[in-house]
């Protein structure tokens, strides 16, 4: 469980980041806009080396900026955990990738729901992580795309296939309605902001995607 801070309340981010803590969250996603890539703007390394300071879970620092290739430093630096940029941001995305390992960082690529994953064929056996966005980025609280499900099924193949070692993420949507799809399509993190932040429990909202996760039938079973 990967809770997004993207919907926790900025104005006491710290006590927002121990709730989750506390309540069994296992990393802290952090989404990056810079209202180019995405229309909206977000954070930047400040907050992410606050944010370092506060906890001690990894931090999944996703790059939804245009050439993220510039910062990749500064956030590495900053304390991510990981590294994630979106495949449609970058022209290298392989030198991209490799720049982020050389910084000590684990590297993962991001997908739109509209990418193909087979773009990210050629560097699999390179990335610690792959996110599959389940809706379009760049806001909280957005629909989930079943249409995204056949995507997460070839990437977990695909790995399974080869022997590769990614996490396989999915963002967007995931809530206790759509939680056990995703992980029965593969995903072994889940991404979830309004459907943590935005209940009055933080704690009961994680056990409660937990099992969802684990025990809600897929169609037809």
């Amino acid at each position: 469980m990967a809770p997004s801070l993207l919907s926790a309340d900025f104005r006491r981010l710290q006590e927002e980041v121990r709730r989750v803590e506390a309540a069994g969250a296992d990393w802290l996603h952090v989404d990056v806009m810079d209202g180019h890539f995405v229309p909206n703007l977000t954070v930047g390394p400040l907050v992410v080396e606050a944010l370092r300071g506060s906890t001690r879970l990894p931090l999944d620092v996703h790059l939804m900026i245009e050439n993220p290739e510039r910062y990749l430093g500064e956030f590495a630096r900053a304390g991510a955990s990981f590294l994630t940029v979106h495949a449609e941001a970058c022209r290298h995305l392989h030198r991209v990738v490799h720049q982020i390992k050389e910084k000590g960082t684990r590297a993962g690529v991001a997908v739109n729901p509209a990418t193909p994953p087979q773009v990210l064929e050629y560097l699999l056996g390179d990335v610690d992580l792959v996110l599959v966005m389940s809706v379009n980025p760049g806001f909280a609280g957005q629909t989930f795309i079943p249409a995204v499900l056949p995507k997460v099924r070839w990437l977990k193949r695909l790995a399974a296939e080869k022997g590769y070692g990614y996490e396989l993420e999915v963002d967007g949507g995931i809530n206790r309605a759509t939680a056990a799809d995703v992980i029965r399509s593969g995903a072994s993190v889940l991404v979830a902001g309004s459907a943590v932040f935005g209940s009055g429990d933080v704690a009961e909202a994680i056990t409660a995607l937990r099992q969802a996760a684990v025990t809600r039938p897929s169609p037809g079973e």
